[in-house]
């Protein structure tokens, strides 16, 4: 592998969007971090709610959307929150927490993009208020669309991995006429290194003991894929799917959850492709970054019950251009391109696949074969 450092003065394309999106994403990482170690792993045996989850979802909506309208104050965001159950009398405490939280995050000069100081003379200002955080969260309500510049956001990829102390992700894109140009995604839990071993959910203090957990991947189409640590060195690696002679020796990654992808079909898809290898199921976009990286082959994200679900564009944004950098090729389960410009979510696209570009044909072949068999070739 090789490894290069790029700077938004490199005078390639989306050279500072990519800046700004790193320094965006690793300010919310650093703050999500810090909330899983307070809120969740301190806690685990007597909360069962999910307010971590909550205070972590808004505080970091509100970073990265900060400095996304301070630097783009034109572009709009399609994120997943907004404040309207904050701004209730009783979600003070909970107000309190995120202001607190993001201004923290906001505040340490260390995580500032190397190339703009938009943001300078608000911070040396004092902390930002209440209502401008409150305002920043609602900068995502964009509805999306065709045309134009907009990014996609979702703070917390992932919640349940979140509090199972396994794989979430923050996830930032920018999405150009419906097109992804650039993907930002940090994952605080993954190793930088895809052969060391993951951290076992439920094992809460693994951050704690280990000082090669949080890892960064970055991409800008045309530009390929790259993996740095989130804290610490700021030097690229290079990264690229797994080289596998043959669909036979491949693994797949999945989701945790059944009712996220339909299991029984992938298992199926399996058999049909010669797959014996265990699928490695994390949650999260986490999956991209794995097999873009080698720590897998295939994604699935199959429809389930009657494929009625449309996915939200801030859950593949990122990946999806991640993968395709990385030397993958990404679709629907009929092959079709993920389109991104049909406002919040992929209403064109049912389900997701993920494989290495020249394998990527059988797998859809195979897909459709067993999606026939359940007599849901209709899907």
């Amino acid at each position: 592998m090789s490894s290069t450092t790029t700077s938004s003065s490199s005078g390639l394309p989306y050279a500072l969007e990519r800046s700004v999106a790193i320094s965006a994403v690793t300010r919310a990482c650093s703050l999500t971090d810090k909330v899983f170690r307070n809120l969740v792993a301190a806690d685990t045996i007597t909360k069962k709610d999910k307010s971590p989850v909550t205070v972590g979802d808004y505080s970091a909506q509100a970073v990265v959307n900060t400095i996304i309208g301070s630097h783009f104050p034109t572009d709009p965001i399609v994120g997943e929150e907004d404040s309207k159950d904050l701004r209730k009398e009783e979600a003070k405490s909970l107000r309190d927490q995120i202001v607190q939280l993001a201004n923290e995050a906001l505040g340490d000069p260390a995580k500032e993009c190397p190339s703009v100081q938009v943001l300078a003379e608000k911070w040396n200002s004092g902390d930002l208020s209440e209502e401008q955080l409150l305002s920043a969260i609602d900068r995502g309500n964009s509805e999306g669309g065709s045309k134009g510049r907009m990014w996609a956001l979702d703070p917390i990829d992932g919640t349940k991995g979140f509090l199972r102390g396994g794989q979430y992700a923050v996830c930032l894109a920018l999405i150009v006429d419906g097109e992804v140009q650039v993907g930002v995604m940090g994952c605080p839990n993954l190793p930088h290194d895809a052969s060391s071993p993951k951290p076992k959910e439920g094992e809460f203090g693994a951050g704690a003991k280990r000082d090669d957990l949080g890892t960064l991947f970055i991409t800008v189409k045309g530009q390929g894929a790259f993996s740095r640590p989130i804290f610490g060195s700021e030097v690229e690696t290079r990264i690229s799917m797994r080289s596998i002679s043959n669909l036979g020796e491949a693994s797949f990654c999945e989701s945790v959850e059944a009712g996220h992808s339909s299991h029984g079909t992938n298992a199926r898809i399996a058999e049909l492709l010669g797959i014996t290898s265990a699928s490695v199921r994390m949650d999260s976009q986490a999956k991209y970054a794995s097999i873009a990286r080698g720590d897998g082959d295939v994604y699935l994200r199959l429809p389930v019950g009657d494929g009625s679900y449309q996915e939200k564009i801030w859950d593949h944004a990122s990946g999806a251009l991640l993968v395709a950098e990385a030397g993958g090729q990404v679709s629907d389960i009929r092959g079709r391109p993920l389109d991104f410009g049909q406002g919040r979510t992929l209403r064109n696209n049912k389900g997701v696949v993920a494989a290495k570009k020249e394998m990527h044909g059988q797998v859809i072949k195979a897909v459709g074969q067993a999606l026939e068999e359940e007599g849901r070739g209709h899907l």
